[in-house]
């Protein structure tokens, strides 16, 4: 065997004792568990029915997303609506359905064109119809901590003291 074989394979054989030996370290760390997809829906199947009919035939997945996920190349001018029933009730989403002006209620910082329309105009149940469904719309708490942490430490620049 010649000088330069041997540089070779003794390479090789590092290359191969070093994997081996950072799959046997892997083994000895604590395994991190999934904790799955945080978002998730209360609604009967009945509601859940309505409040997505509702939701298309109102046009709302032109401004707002839901069941989605993000990616960079794709924005909608309002806050996504996954788990928005974590933060809100039923009885405020059928208030600020109902208001004729929801930025008395809620105010916003965008362009008059994308801010959130008024639904007072729709009949009394479809407004309890959607304000139910929105409700429905639920995130884990797990997630919620998560996302509270990072736009305060965003917003801040200071790390999150719960």
């Amino acid at each position: 065997m010649r000088g330069g074989e041997k540089w070779v394979l003794g390479i090789i054989a590092a290359l191969v004792l070093y994997a081996v030996g950072r799959g046997l370290w892997q083994l000895g760390l604590p395994a991190q568990q999934d904790p799955g997809i945080p978002f998730y829906s209360t609604a009967t199947p009945e509601l859940a029915r309505k409040g997505s009919d509702l939701y298309r035939s109102l046009s709302c997945k032109n401004c707002h997303t839901l069941w989605t996920v993000r990616n960079m190349f794709e924005s909608v001018p309002a806050p996504a609506l996954d788990g928005i029933g974590s933060l809100r009730d039923e009885a405020w989403f059928y208030v600020y359905f109902s208001a004729p002006d929801p930025q008395t209620i809620l105010p916003s910082r965008l362009k008059k064109q994308y801010r959130m329309p008024s639904y007072a105009h729709l009949p009394e149940q479809d407004r309890r119809t959607l304000a139910a469904y929105m409700a429905s719309l639920k995130v884990k708490d797990w997630y919620l901590v998560e996302t509270r942490k990072a736009e305060y430490e965003k917003l801040t620049g200071k790390p999150y003291q719960p």
